[in-house]
């Protein structure tokens, strides 16, 4: 059974352990999630339970949501956010908070990466570029990307400009450091992807529990 929570990311830091080394965490506010819909594999084609985070006005929450957030009859919410979970565990209007995880465990999160505007070539991919000799008049471009006369276009997914960032991204195995329930925090060493107030979902590590599970 997978099990996870929904958090904003508040920025990194530095926490000390007992030998006096210097850890780097990612600090979390991780409020009780509210379970606003526990979806089954007869009615839905799958079993996973729906999580509602922070709290919205009602009068900017439209009509179809209002009565999807009346069922919980928890309030209106700002993100929503699916996870696997067998249906006879969750009830509707449940709250999850930071007691499923034990200092220790190992997560996964999910979330969307800083977005960095338009960026060539070199910044995305990596590409050399060019002499930087004078007259070379290629420095920073990206070369041919054609394919002559057969087959006549460009390949897909072929490496060129473009957005960079601003894409959904999940880092494996990070370890939970340290829980605060009084504070709603929560701390996972090492780095996630987001901006500072970014919306993530931390999961129950699946390749983690796979490998104790083979042992």
């Amino acid at each position: 059974m997978s099990k996870g929570i929904i958090g904003k990311k508040l920025g990194m830091t530095q926490v000390f352990g007992e030998d006096g080394s210097a850890v780097g965490v990612t600090a979390f506010e991780v409020e009780p999630s509210i379970v606003v819909q526990v979806k089954t594999k007869d009615k839905d084609g799958y079993d996973a339970i729906q999580l509602g985070y922070g709290r919205k006005k009602q009068k900017r929450v439209t009509k179809p949501l209002q009565g999807h957030f009346k069922k919980a009859d928890k309030g209106n919410f700002r993100i929503l956010k699916e996870i696997p979970a067998e249906a006879g565990n969750y009830e509707v209007g449940q709250e999850i908070s930071t007691e499923i995880f034990q200092v220790g465990d190992f997560v996964d999160v999910m979330g969307t990466s800083k977005g960095k505007g338009f960026a060539g070539v070199v910044k995305r991919h990596g590409f050399h570029g060019g002499r930087a000799s004078h007259g070379s008049m290629f420095h920073r471009a990206p070369g041919s990307i054609g394919a002559s006369a057969d087959p006549s276009r460009v390949f897909k997914g072929t490496r060129m400009g473009g957005q960079m960032g601003n894409v959904k991204k999940t880092i494996q195995n990070l370890q939970v450091w340290q829980i605060r329930p009084d504070m709603n925090l929560l701390l996972l060493k090492g780095s996630v992807p987001g901006s500072r107030n970014g919306f993530v979902l931390i999961k129950q590590a699946k390749k983690k529990v796979l490998k104790s599970l083979e042992l």
